[in-house]
């Protein structure tokens, strides 16, 4: 996933899927060695143990074509006083709306992504939050003209640093983590890894805040 294919295989378990509320106890419980980058965030880092970033990604919005209105960053989303957002539980969204000023009476919560966008189409929610990466790939795929995403306005936001993702092992598991670690600050820095994560979407803007670490 996201180009890491040419890392050393040292993880030999296979490839498990599974569902997003269960990667961080899973692989913490040891029922596999190693999960795919997800946001890092205090809270989960009492349970697991993170690698060295390998990217920082901004979050967006996915509204109804032609809904967005003044819904272009948290803070116009909380000034907004009738507008209701959905996000996956478990997901840093939730607490950036939070902490931007969205009320929780305004925030609903899904367990899987299909459900908030059902939610969403119907009109039952008036905004998705995720990754605006994530938000373009999705609207790309689904190929459906009702969806459009919403960039951030950042100048909203300010001061605003991209949250930055990593893979996660089980505490215990030292000796791979610094293992992949060694191999990661390798090739994160490489050119063969920035054009491979082109063809993902992710640009200069996604990976230079891992880099200049």
């Amino acid at each position: 996933m996201y180009g890491y294919a040419r890392l050393p295989r040292i993880c030999n378990k296979g490839l498990i899927v599974t569902t997003f509320s269960e990667l961080l106890p899973g692989v913490a419980a040891g029922h596999w060695d190693i999960n795919v980058p997800l946001f890092v965030t205090a809270e989960r880092a009492e349970l697991v143990a993170f690698s060295v970033p390998v990217w920082a990604l901004y979050d967006g919005f996915l509204v109804r074509t032609g809904h967005a209105g003044h819904l272009t960053s948290y803070e116009g989303l909380a000034r907004a006083g009738d507008a209701l957002l959905g996000v996956i539980t478990g997901q840093v969204q939730h607490d950036a709306a939070r902490r931007f000023g969205v009320p929780e009476l305004r925030i609903n919560q899904y367990e899987h992504q299909q459900e908030a966008i059902d939610a969403l189409l119907e009109g039952r929610i008036d905004v998705y939050a995720s990754t605006a990466l994530g938000n373009r790939t999705l609207v790309q795929r689904m190929g459906n003209a009702a969806l459009s995403a919403v960039s951030h306005d950042l100048a909203a936001a300010t001061p605003y640093v991209p949250p930055k993702g990593a893979f996660s092992f089980a505490k215990a598991n030292v000796d791979l983590r610094n293992e992949f670690d060694i191999q990661l600050r390798k090739y994160v820095e490489s050119p063969d890894h920035r054009s491979k994560m082109e063809r993902y979407g992710l640009t200069a803007a996604e990976i230079d805040p891992v880099v200049m670490d």
